[in-house]
């Protein structure tokens, strides 16, 4: 037992054994952590300007680098980081949120800002407790770290009393818990069953039109190389949801790309021709599905996951095995034989042709000319100048519709990181991820609709120094919502259904070099590339202004 201590000391020393780099922040939260923090640790303390953010900056944090994020906020800002947790919950992403809360002397009498924000964060955590004893932080904390790794990874909300989290100054005669294996995702790779590893293989020998759909669950475990090994062995095609992207460049021949609502038709037409389906890492959800119809439904299907409760959720399955991914990947390659000469060659051949037709029908619009730009040219161009080592991190919306169909990955180095559903997630979790990578460019690609939500962090970024790249598809609008409206104003668009999805010019350059970036604005699609490529040598925040077409409007996918 350690002589006495404050709750400050204790949770600085915590979450630096546990790898912590970064603590993303609104003040004030955690005052005397925050100086421990300065005096005992590396740690360094983001102070952002809103606490959705700092929660968006915390899971960056986390996919980039397979750590726990941590992110906190006082009282009163508690909703808005429970809030930004809502994309962590969604792309099982471990963060750690410390907030603030009541203090039993002062419940129910209408102290100044008392809320019970407890259960606000219910939805969207895995753990959500209240530290109320100083004693009680070494285990609550190590409880959060193992809880945000474990399994299916997630989020975790300590709240701590005090309405800035006063507990912390508190003297206590306890020690830190720290278990090193709780710092990373996956703590452990549950191995599969043999008879059940021996079933699916038997599936894929069997079919004629296997593919293989790898999910965010493949990221997380590590497991690319692995996939690409075992579906190389077999000779299967392999497609992708958008968090497992990068497990699959789109450049391998046994690529098929990215199927769903936000894809490439191509992929979604060799989903529907395919006879056998593995999900491996992946829910089967209605995104990487188009809502149950790319496999169709009734196909033979088997599902790997770590998760026992979501295996066959969605699909019935012929097989099923319960896994870390990387494990089970493993264990079916141990057991595979090499593809037969001229086996499954005509799909493969099939498949290629599907792709190759898809390229060549949108060959004209990825290499347009025109002005204003086309976002088709514009993710062309990122493909050929982001580099082999980066970071994407897209938003959603029609930034994740352009990026899924007409951005392709050339390299097992790059990593694919997107937001699960909230615009404007994409540049501070680009923040966060740059952050917990510094040596590895992070291109963030937005548009102006997304860039709006927390475009107050292009000061944060400066005045860290987090070196990122901010692409902005520009066309002054969120134009994925016209299509909406005018079917809401009787199929025609008109000036009064305009008003609601478009907005002010605004030229973003402009406002981020008065902030302090490296900017540069873009109106030809001959100077895409260079201006890219200037922004990340800049060695500073750096702003990409693209203008583009606001009438281009992302394929809807048919069904």
């Amino acid at each position: 037992m350690s002589a006495g201590r404050s709750g400050a000391e204790i949770l600085a020393q915590q979450l630096d054994e546990h790898g912590v780099t970064h603590f993303f922040m609104v003040p004030a939260v955690l005052r005397r952590t925050m100086m421990a923090l300065e005096l005992q640790t590396s740690i360094a303390r983001i102070h952002a300007h809103g606490e959705k953010a700092a929660a968006y900056m915390a899971d960056g944090y986390a996919r980039a680098t397979g750590r726990p994020g941590v992110c906190g906020a006082q009282v009163v800002g508690a909703l808005n980081l429970a809030a930004g947790l809502r994309d962590a919950w969604l792309a099982h992403s471990p963060v750690i949120a410390l907030t603030g809360g009541r203090h039993p002397s002062t419940k129910f009498k209408n102290v100044y800002q008392e809320v019970d924000d407890v259960p606000a964060f219910e939805p969207v955590t895995k753990m959500n407790a209240t530290i109320d004893q100083a004693d009680r932080i070494p285990d609550m904390v190590a409880q959060a770290f193992r809880v945000a790794t474990t399994g299916r990874p997630g989020p975790v909300h300590l709240q701590f009393q005090g309405n800035e989290a006063q507990l912390d100054r508190e003297e206590v005669e306890v020690d830190p818990r720290v278990d090193r294996r709780f710092a990373s995702v996956p703590p452990f790779r549950p191995r599969p069953d043999e008879a059940d590893v021996r079933a699916c293989l038997a599936l894929f020998e069997r079919s004629e039109r296997p593919v293989i759909v790898a999910g965010g669950g493949v990221r997380a475990s590590g497991a690319g190389g692995e996939l690409r090994r075992f579906a190389e062995r077999m000779g299967i095609p392999v497609a992708t949801s958008l968090n497992g992207r990068e497990c699959m460049p789109d450049t391998h021949p046994l690529s098929v790309g990215v199927p769903g609502a936000y894809a490439r038709s191509c992929a979604n037409e060799v989903m529907r021709r395919a006879d056998f389906v593995c999900f491996i890492g992946s829910s089967a959800g209605s995104m990487t599905t188009h809502s149950w119809t790319a496999p169709k439904p009734g196909v033979s299907a088997a599902q790997i996951d770590l998760e026992p409760s979501e295996i066959g959720r969605n699909y019935p399955l012929d097989a099923a095995i319960h896994a870390d991914a990387r494990a089970a990947l493993e264990a079916l390659t141990a057991l595979a034989h090499d593809v037969e000469r001229g086996r499954g060659e005509a799909w493969r051949n099939e498949v290629a042709a599907i792709k190759a037709g898809w390229r060549d029908r949108e060959r004209a619009v990825m290499a347009s000319d025109a002005v204003p730009i086309r976002p088709e040219r514009l993710c062309a161009t990122l493909t050929q100048v982001v580099p082999d080592d980066a970071i994407v991190v897209v938003d959603t919306g029609h930034a994740g519709m352009w990026m899924a169909g007409y951005f392709d990955l050339n390299h097992t180095g790059q990593s694919f990181m997107r937001s699960c559903g909230h615009l404007g997630w994409a540049f501070p979790a680009g923040i966060g991820a740059k952050c917990g990578a510094p040596n590895r460019p992070v291109v963030v690609f937005t548009g102006d609709a997304g860039l709006w939500y927390h475009v107050a962090e292009l000061e944060t970024a400066v005045r860290w120094g987090v070196n990122l790249v901010v692409v902005v598809n520009n066309n002054g609008a969120g134009n994925q919502s016209k299509r909406g409206f005018d079917r809401a104003y009787g199929g025609e668009p008109t000036a009064r259904s305009r008003e609601l999805w478009t907005y002010h010019p605004v030229d973003f350059a402009q406002l981020a070099s008065t902030i302090g970036a490296f900017a540069v604005r873009v109106t030809s699609p001959q100077h895409l590339s260079g201006a890219v490529e200037q922004a990340l040598a800049a060695g500073r925040p750096a702003l990409v202004d693209v203008v583009t077409d606001v009438e281009a409007l992302a394929p809807v996918m048919e069904q």
